[in-house]
């Protein structure tokens, strides 16, 4: 069997990687890949862009592709899914319409009220004279979000009336996030614990994923600005099994059955970002409509059941048959990122020790923001790497990502030195 990943970033070397691990799989395709999936066994890249829908859905005819699985938000707003399935080509993800969970965070917002799924109260504006008007009656801190795609960086938490007229200038007036900035929203601040649910879905069964948890703020102690994510760890204590019980019953069936109320059932993976309360109190903060980025690199390192079988299930609407089973360590993994990463970094940095760690069970290196030039790996990108580890406990798995991070960082590298560190006393 032939499969195509799409996508260039560390998750989608996460998911070329467990794919290839299957025996029913012979080669992964990865468009337009990395340095990391260009070194991978049984896996090959292939230079198309993600949003050129037609030169991919060719590839997939003449390599007679058995099935895509779409890693980037991007492809799937734009509506790859519906672009691949008029052609009778299966593809894994939502399709268009219910893609706008990710892509429209003003979508999103007035779903879960249609719905009464748990989340924050909020207002949207697209003036910034309204905007202004509403930040003088605001308690802060406030959260002020992009309405559309901003790569993970349209999330700002501001601490005081100033940070927060800033903010909405930058977004509305100084279109700060392009197009994605049109609208905005202003939602109030919640306390606890943010945790990444995500499940796989066929349309109509669903498969939860282990827990995880995301750190999203650029530097040590969640401070600094929202990123992509800095790191993540697999399970997530905070998650008990009443609460992962409760998440099931308030947040993911009710998003599931709301999308196939009102006409577009959602078949691959669905990502809900939670706010656990210190009362175990459960709100939505956002939905992903793929797979988290880093969650995937120590989700898969967890999964010990067939990967390509679950994709293939999702697709053909039989989840309801498939058991995950999950390796019983932890895992963790640490992003090693460019210099000034989330605003504007250097690209072209070599990694020179790359080359020279070996392959272990214990850990994997996965790729994301890079490039290969005459047999040297290069950054080209802001986050680079994702170094991953298993451990018996957190605190081991994080002792291991550790000791590889300080063995690949490379001159000009930028990595957060506490991932896990919340976790780690529920451990």
């Amino acid at each position: 069997m032939k499969v195509l990943v799409i996508g260039n970033g560390g998750r989608e070397h996460a998911l070329a990687w467990k794919l290839a691990q299957s025996p029913l799989v012979k080669t992964v395709y990865v468009a337009p890949g990395n340095a990391g999936t260009y070194r991978e066994p049984k896996v090959e890249n292939v230079p198309i862009d993600p949003l050129h829908f037609e030169e991919l859905v060719e590839f997939v005819k003449v390599q007679q592709i058995n099935f895509t699985v779409v890693g980037p938000e991007a492809p799937l707003v734009a509506g790859i899914v519906d672009y691949f399935t008029q052609r009778n080509l299966p593809c894994l993800g939502p399709t268009k319409d219910a893609a706008q969970l990710e892509g429209s965070k003003v979508f999103s917002k007035a779903f879960m009220e249609r719905h009464n799924i748990p989340t924050a109260r909020a207002r949207v504006f697209n003036s910034l004279e309204a905007a202004q008007q509403y930040l003088a009656e605001c308690a802060y801190p406030i959260v002020i979000k992009a309405d559309g795609l901003a790569a993970g960086k349209g999330v700002v938490i501001a601490k005081d009336k100033t940070e927060a007229e800033g903010t909405v200038v930058d977004m509305l007036s100084h279109k700060r996030f392009g197009l994605a900035g049109d609208q905005i929203i202003i939602e109030d601040f919640l306390e606890g614990e943010e945790v990444s649910f995500i499940v796989l879905c066929d349309g109509e069964h669903y498969v939860p994923l282990a827990t995880s948890q995301d750190h999203k703020a650029r530097d040590d102690g969640d401070k600094g600005p929202n990123t992509g994510g800095m790191g993540a760890y697999s399970p997530a204590p905070l998650v008990s099994p009443h609460l992962h019980d409760e998440i099931l019953a308030t947040v993911i069936e009710p998003t599931l059955k709301g999308l196939s109320q009102e006409g577009y059932p959602f078949k691959g993976f669905l990502y809900a970002g939670l706010m656990i309360s210190p009362k175990e109190e459960i709100k939505v903060l956002e939905y992903n409509c793929r797979f988290g980025d880093p969650e995937t690199q120590p989700i898969l390192m967890r999964l010990a059941s067939d990967f390509a079988q679950m994709c293939l299930d999702a697709l053909n609407g039989t989840l309801n048959t498939y058991v995950a089973e999950w390796d019983p360590n932890y895992a963790l993994g640490v992003v090693l990122a460019a210099a000034g990463y989330p605003d504007e970094v250097k690209k072209g940095d070599v990694c020179p020790t790359l080359n020279d760690i070996a392959p272990s069970k214990v850990y994997k290196i996965f790729h994301a923001g890079t490039k290969i030039e005459e047999g040297r790996i290069l950054t080209n990108g802001g986050r680079v790497l994702c170094v991953t580890a298993l451990g018996e406990t957190l605190q081991d798995a994080q002792t291991k990502a550790y000791r590889i991070v300080k063995k690949v960082a490379w001159d000009g590298v930028f990595y957060r030195s506490d991932i896990g560190y919340k976790a780690l006393g529920k451990n």
